[in-house]
């Protein structure tokens, strides 16, 4: 009976946030449909991992800082100010005045941001002892980044200031902040929601601050949003086509989203197939917008599961890959082919290094070397919807799956819905794994801690391929330790080294990403950390 009425008490909550403090429905204003490619795994900002539901939860929330849309560059957000002092180790924040948070028929704020609703958000991913410590999942990014350990202490210095105090220096604390997992919740809302019992609604029916309001999820249907009549950084004066409504109409099948935006029933889609560009660019009613994002595509091998556990296993691998054939075939112009984790943009790229080589004789020799003459076989995960940085998992896997069989390696070729993958994959699941990694603050430590640093080597952590190699975390975490961009240029450089000739991946390809549009949307630009932002977007027609 309890769970019954803890799952009544959470469909009103979900009703109420429907019906909103109006009752209007969506349909009835000015709406911009997003033909999305995939179902975001919450709505909880400090619980997602992925691109895709990250962009879900930026329209409802924001952080202290934020990166400048469409750049890497930090600016103020509910933070109007910081200061940085004791040598790196502590930082003050001033947060903006009067910022007002959403309401919704069953929850009507009572007061506007203050520094309870900072420490509330920083708190339960740190205190195992809070009570929202184990609502909802595991606060996988606060652990990966090392925060529970970095952080010594959170303090209310009044209403309108907050201390971060660290234990030690932190080159990457501050975009850290930037991204999904530092948005700031409601403290008032989520001791509504413990008072009814209901805390799980905290990521079913979200509450932020962000320029759109929640509505509902459907799971494979939509996501959908209203426009937040109080949002701090509204225009004063109305925008001309000011969309009021926002629908993420989710739309796993590429061409299936080109069919719907062409149709005018989705204003803006994800990722076009790389064969649909020229067919995009000759429809008058379409416009393709195209940017660099620091992304990387590759293929994991798990290194805690035999015969991956050796490093002459997966130098053979990498050998029979003609990652080049696959990036010709499967991203054309889009790609460049993949030499190490960090994209070729990014300031500690090992230019160094040559690009990986392609050699099934030197590759057939190792599986011998290592007992293997004759072959082995073994499982291939490959991605079941399009990603920015794979446009077409399957095409990628069979390529791939050719390639190794031509050295006696046979591959099962395996997947599943988008949810289930990720989690398979997370759990350790899979022997070798396709998937990719878009950042989510433009800092190198984003792609060589947070992939393949050994904290997040656990169960649960972004680093798929299980590797823990001492010497080249010791370089990524002694990077994190200065600010000194040559000091660390050298020590990432250094990683990468380590990580080729260890070889946990097979590096794939980096890509421009595209997104289509419909001429009528005015203001929505591409984003090179991947996030798909709709405030100030406006619609003509």
């Amino acid at each position: 009976m309890r769970d019954r009425a803890r799952a009544a008490g959470i469909a009103a909550v979900l009703l109420a946030a429907i019906a909103g403090p109006t009752g209007a429905s969506p349909a009835q204003a000015r709406t911009l449909v997003y033909c999305s490619e995939g179902n975001p795994e919450s709505l909880d900002p400090g619980l997602v991992t992925t691109t895709t539901a990250m962009s879900a939860v930026w329209q409802m929330f924001n952080s202290l800082v934020e990166f400048t849309p469409g750049t890497t560059e930090l600016r103020p957000a509910l933070a109007e100010s910081w200061q940085v002092s004791d040598e790196g180790r502590t930082y003050d924040f001033t947060l903006r005045a009067g910022v007002r948070f959403h309401a919704h028929a069953g929850f009507t704020p009572t007061r506007p941001l203050n520094a309870d609703d900072v420490l509330f958000s920083f708190l339960r991913q740190w205190k195992p002892d809070h009570p929202y410590h184990r609502v909802g999942g595991d606060f996988a990014t606060f652990r990966d980044l090392g925060l529970a350990g970095l952080i010594e202490g959170i303090e209310r210095l009044d209403e309108h200031r907050v201390r971060f105090r660290l234990k030690e220096p932190d080159a990457t604390f501050l975009p850290n902040l930037a991204q999904a997992f530092g948005a700031i919740l409601s403290a008032e809302y989520a001791e509504h929601l413990a008072r009814r019992g209901i805390p799980e609604a905290l990521a079913r029916a979200p509450v932020g601050t962000g320029p759109f309001r929640f509505v509902d999820y459907r799971p494979d249907v939509a996501v959908r949003y209203r426009a937040f009549p109080d949002y701090w950084r509204r225009p004063a004066a109305p925008q001309a086509g000011a969309v009021e409504g926002l629908v993420f109409s989710i739309t796993p099948n590429t061409a299936v989203r080109l069919t719907k935006l062409k149709a005018g029933e989705c204003h803006v889609m994800a990722f076009p197939g790389t064969a649909d560009l020229d067919a995009v660019r000759a429809d008058p009613d379409l416009a393709l917008l195209s940017g660099e994002e620091l992304n990387v595509a590759y293929l994991a091998l798990n290194t805690a599961r035999a015969p991956m556990s050796d490093p002459r296993v997966r130098r053979a691998v990498n050998l029979a890959i003609d990652r080049r054939a696959i990036v010709e075939a499967v991203y054309g112009p889009a790609g460049t082919v993949a030499h190490n984790p960090l994209p070729p943009s990014t300031w500690a790229f090992h230019r160094d290094l040559p690009e990986p080589a392609f050699d099934r004789e030197a590759a057939a020799r190792l599986l011998a070397e290592a007992g293997f003459a004759d072959g082995f076989e073994t499982d291939l995960w490959f991605l079941p919807v399009s990603r920015p940085y794979n446009p077409n998992g399957r095409r990628v896997a069979d390529m791939i799956r050719a390639d190794l069989a031509r050295i006696g390696i046979r591959t099962r070729l395996t997947t599943r819905d988008w949810t289930a993958y990720r989690a398979a994959l997370y759990g350790g699941e899979p022997t070798m794994m396709l998937y990719g990694w878009t950042s989510d603050n433009g800092d190198p430590d984003n792609f060589m801690n947070v992939l393949l640093g050994c904290r997040a080597a656990a169960p649960g952590g972004a680093n798929l391929a299980r590797w823990c190699d001492p010497g080249y975390d010791a370089a990524v975490q002694a990077a994190r330790r200065t600010d000194d961009r040559a000091v660390r240029t050298r020590l990432y450089r250094d990683a990468q080294a380590r990580f080729r000739e260890a070889a946990p991946w097979v590096p794939l390809a980096h890509t421009v990403v595209h997104m289509a549009i419909r001429r009528a949307v005015n203001g929505f630009r591409t984003d090179p950390l991947g996030r798909t932002l709709f405030e100030g977007v406006a619609l003509t027609e």
